[in-house]
This record gives C-alpha cells, structure tokens and sequence, in this order.
C-alpha cells in the first residue's frame, strides 16, 4: 500500500525518506567507506575502480564521477552521507552546498548569512519564488573539472 507523501511538494527539495533510504543504501554506504584514509587514498588513486567495488546503480556511479550532488541525491544519496564525497576532494560543506545550488562559496555565504530563500513563492511546486526548480542552476558551479 502506497502511502500519501504531501511532503514532496517542496520546491528544490528531495527529501530522504525510508524509499530514499532503500535506493541510496549501496551510494550512501560508498561514502561512508570515505571515513577510512585507506579507501580515500583508493578512491583517489582510481575512482571508477573504487566505485565499481560497490553495489551501486550506474546512474549512481556517474553521479558520483561527475561530483553531481543533486543527482546523487535525487539517486537516494543522503547529504550528512555525501559530505564525505566533499571532504575527501578537499571541499568544504559550504563549498558543496554552494555548488549545489550553481553558487559561488561566497553568493552561497552571504544568502545564508542574508537569511537565505524566503519562504514566500516557496512552500509548494509551481509558485513563483526563488527556490522552485526551474529558477536553479542546480550545481553547475560545483561540477568537477573534466568530468
């Protein structure tokens, strides 16, 4: 039985709920393995060799390769998970979620520190604020050199 999710209809949002729990499980495993210095150094040394040591879906592999935040998390990646992606290529969360929204580090800072997106034309898909999908880059800045 389906359940009612009225919580899917925030812009720019994927929100990490038990099915995207089930679909990120292998990805989000993936980046924890990121905690160790010796699986940082192999992913380093040959990420797709790395990668292909895990369960993950393709889709996924290339979200990673590519640093495509977005997609690895819309791909059930969980940001808390994801950071690790970050911090071994040097990055800080600052700098991913800056990224992630096609900002630069400091447009991203000094939104936050402005108080961030307003929540008006925001609460639901198909308003007209400044966080619905179709006003965001979506992380074009934050995509990785050559890939």
């Amino acid at each position: 039985m389906s359940l009612l999710k009225n919580y899917l209809d925030v812009p720019g949002t994927t929100i990490f709920d038990a099915d995207q729990s089930r679909k990120g499980y292998h990805l989000n495993q993936f980046c924890m393995s990121l905690m160790k210095a010796e699986n940082r150094e192999r992913f380093k040394a040959d990420e797709r060799a790395y990668l292909d040591e895990w369960q993950m879906t393709e889709d996924q592999k290339q979200a990673v390769l590519a640093r495509d935040l977005n997609r690895c998390i819309a791909l059930g990646g969980n940001i808390y998970f994801l950071a690790k992606i970050g911090a071994t290529d040097g990055r800080s969360f600052q700098q991913m979620a800056g990224s992630m929204t096609g900002m630069s580090e400091e447009e991203y800072r000094n939104m936050m520190m402005g108080g961030g997106r307003s929540a008006e034309g925001n609460r639901v898909v198909g308003e007209s604020g400044d966080a619905q999908a179709n006003r965001q880059p979506q992380g074009n800045a934050g995509k990785k050199e050559g890939k």
